[in-house]
């Protein structure tokens, strides 16, 4: 287990989580989380531009209410990899963790390519693969928390359990560092905490305006 990075200080009701919707969070040089595009054509086009200006190559959207490869690719140089799920709260596959990670590493073997990973408002799905990927790429599980938390304040990643879980099966663990993997992944969350229902009604509630 990890013992540099075991809990942080971060307010439980972070600052403007609408603010950070849409902004651009690296957690390393190659990884940066976010949330969608507007829906509107204009808005959406200029967050576009804002995604290359950045230096984006490749998007990674796990929103299963949407898929928006062909706009992404029909005006952008930015090449779209949808992996979408629902974000309901349930335990997310094995399956879905494997499909998206693939790929992600084969695009980030190439040290000029920089992935964005979002969802719908950067909260749940989006941080959380992002997480899985962490872990691919040989972070330890709870520098990889602290990583993402750190990044972007509204992060819940509360699939995380799922991803460790997976990813400890799969790369050989026994059923015991399986089950102390995932302890000490939800030990992180539950010390440190965040207020998913204000970050998602401080968000939604804007966006009904």
């Amino acid at each position: 287990m990890s013992t540099s990075f075991l809990s942080i200080e971060r307010p439980v009701r972070p600052d403007s989580p609408f603010h950070q919707w849409r902004q651009i969070h690296w957690v390393t040089d190659q990884i940066a989380l976010s949330g969608d595009l507007p829906s509107r054509s204009a808005a959406a086009l200029e967050q576009l531009a804002r995604w290359e200006a950045e230096g984006i190559t490749d998007v990674f959207d796990m929103r299963g209410e949407c898929d928006d490869t062909r706009f992404v690719e029909a005006n952008s140089t930015i090449r779209s990899h949808w992996s979408g799920v629902d974000d309901n709260g349930t335990p997310r596959s094995d399956e879905w963790f494997a499909n998206f990670v693939v790929k992600a590493l084969e695009v980030l073997s190439d040290p000029t390519r920089k992935i964005l990973v979002h969802c719908h408002m950067g909260v749940n799905r989006g941080p959380s693969a992002a997480f899985a990927i962490l872990l691919a790429l040989g972070w330890d599980h709870l520098d990889a928390l602290r990583a993402i938390r750190t990044a972007r304040p509204i992060a819940g990643i509360i699939y995380a359990v799922d991803a460790v879980n997976w990813w400890a099966r799969n790369t050989g663990c026994t059923p015991d560092e399986v089950d102390e993997m995932s302890f000490d992944v939800e030990s992180w969350l539950e010390r440190n905490p965040l207020d998913l229902h204000y970050v998602i009604r401080c968000i939604g509630n804007r966006v009904a305006q």
